[in-house]
């Protein structure tokens, strides 16, 4: 899960947010914490049990009827192709960009080789190869970006000359390196702050970071061997992705910033790091890792697309009978479309001007779905329509007031308010669907709790007229005891390491501190509750 997320174009983004606004510039994605660590204690579970191969199968296993057979045809097709292809295109468009600076040749002949080598052994390995390939990619990317911020710092003379030198750049030292946008920062202002504490992270669909899981991350998790592993697996992966992670890529986009105060796109200052401060040996290490960083991203994105294209389109409505054979033989014709594709939907994606514009753009985009996400897994009423009318009211209103010039997705503030106004319109518009049409078949209902056994009072009157126990949601109370703590373990992890190499350091002890009471929590509770299950076994 995590390598996936670490792509080429990742560092870069950092980087130009860095450059920006500091690090606190990086709560674009930082406030997503909350719900990645709701989906380890509430969903990672219940995907597990669904026992499906997609999340847009998951839609006949909840639903009924043509609306359900129609809402997994068209998200299939909508996740495999568009939204697939406008994350390889940003992927793609970052490993350009690298290439270019790093090896002064035309790029295009270079990325074309590492895509080539990614779609080979991702169309004869599938799902297996892709995850052995990112997990030893992984820990190339990583060590490189270590190496990479350690060369930077030096380059500047050492962590405490950085901080001597970031006035120069962001006008005080405190503006640079502080966790938190400064009271009344432009960039930032409360309304946008606000929005994505409080709203952000459970309103809006973003790959990675879906409410409830979803993707590739409920990809991974259906893949685990136990429910347990999937939990464990998806908590490691919000540890490893927010609090491990970033602060290499942090830290060396602070000395970029110093080093390349003036350059046109402030994320290419990453970049320009590699060429000039690292030894020709080392820079081929960097190069190796960002090469992996791209390769295990892309491959995912092959797999996980084809995996829609096969699953959920030839298989369900072409040729439900297919043997194996045919489908694997399938499956490699869909990767190697999603293979050429991508090469088109780099170029469009050139246009938005930088990496973080795609990335605000995905975000508002998916703006309002999440609600209806979160609450089909325990509410019984919401139906195959609830999804639907959520994602056309989403698209709709998000078209609607970026085309008049309302909001713009570029900008913080406005990004922050189309997101609050789509949410607000598009939860008014799948709760009235939802009550104005007919219910999900109730055989389908029964079948759907007896499986994924998801409880709570929303499935209480199912569960009354089939016989069947009142379950309480799975995990119990200790589950909201868990995610309070998993939030507080990630963000004291996050921003107690944050401390601990740009200081002060005393209040690093603090935040490492509370993280480590945190986790030793959930380590009780998930002990306690695995205990209970193996005596009730």
């Amino acid at each position: 899960m995590v390598a996936t997320t670490f792509a080429a174009d990742t560092p870069l983004a950092v980087t130009g947010l860095v450059a920006a606004h500091g690090v606190a510039g990086n709560w674009v994605w930082w406030n997503m914490v909350a719900g990645g660590i709701l989906t380890v204690f509430f969903y990672a579970r219940l995907w597990r049990r669904a026992e499906v191969q997609t999340d847009a199968e998951l839609t006949e296993l909840r639903y009924s009827g043509r609306p359900a057979a129609i809402l997994r045809g068209f998200r299939a097709v909508y996740l495999a192709v568009p939204i697939n292809l406008i994350i390889m295109g940003w992927v793609n468009l970052a490993m350009v960009k690298i290439l270019g600076i790093t090896l002064g040749i035309a790029p295009f002949g270079a990325m074309v080789l590492l895509f080539a080598v990614t779609f080979g052994y991702s169309l004869l390995s599938g799902l297996w190869g892709v995850v052995v390939t990112d997990f030893l990619q992984f820990i190339i990317a990583m060590a490189g970006c270590i190496v990479l911020a350690f060369y930077a710092v030096d380059a500047v003379g050492g962590i405490d000359a950085l901080l001597a030198r970031l006035p120069e750049r962001y006008g005080s030292t405190e503006a640079a390196v502080s966790l938190w946008p400064g009271a009344g920062s432009s960039w930032m202002p409360l309304t946008t702050l606000l929005s994505y504490l409080a709203v952000q992270w459970w309103a809006a669909w973003y790959p990675g970071a879906e409410p409830g899981g979803g993707g590739y991350i409920a990809q991974r998790i259906f893949s685990s061997r136990t429910e347990r592993d999937g939990q464990l697996a998806t908590l490691w992966f919000n540890v490893a992705h927010y609090a491990v992670r970033p602060w290499p890529w942090i830290v060396t986009a602070l000395c970029a910033a110093v080093l390349y105060p003036g350059l046109a796109d402030p994320g290419t200052g990453y970049v320009r790091a590699v060429v000039d401060l690292l030894p020709p040996g080392v820079r081929g290490l960097m190069l190796a890792s960002f090469a992996a960083a791209y390769m295990s991203t892309i491959s995912t994105q092959l797999n996980w697309g084809a995996s829609y294209l096969v699953n959920d389109v030839y298989v369900r409505f072409l040729r439900p009978g297919a043997d194996q054979r045919q489908v694997v033989r399938v499956s490699r014709a869909a990767t190697a479309l999603l293979f050429v594709a991508s090469a088109g939907s780099t170029w469009v994606l050139g246009r938005l001007g930088s990496i973080e514009g795609a990335w605000r753009l995905l975000i508002a985009l998916g703006a309002g779905t999440g609600a209806v996400y979160l609450l089909r897994w325990f509410w019984w009423r919401v139906n195959a329509w609830s999804e639907v009318s959520a994602m056309a009211a989403s698209l709709v209103t998000f078209t609607v007031l970026t085309s008049t010039g309302l909001f713009d997705p570029a900008d913080p503030l406005g990004s922050s308010q189309l997101m609050l106004v789509t949410c607000g319109v598009t939860t008014v518009v799948w709760v009235a669907v939802t009550f104005l049409t007919a219910p999900t078949d109730r055989r389908t209902l029964e079948a759907f709790y007896r499986k994924v056994r998801p409880g709570g009072p929303g499935w209480r009157r199912v569960a009354v007229e089939a016989g069947l126990p009142v379950d309480p949601i799975a995990g119990g109370p200790l589950s909201w005891v868990n995610w309070v703590a998993g939030v507080v373990a990630v963000y004291g992890a996050l921003f107690g390491v944050g401390k601990l190499i740009l200081g002060p350091r005393l209040e690093a002890v603090w935040y490492l501190g509370a993280g480590a009471v945190a986790f030793a929590l959930i380590a009780r509770n998930l002990s306690s509750r695995g205990s209970t299950e193996q005596r009730a076994e």
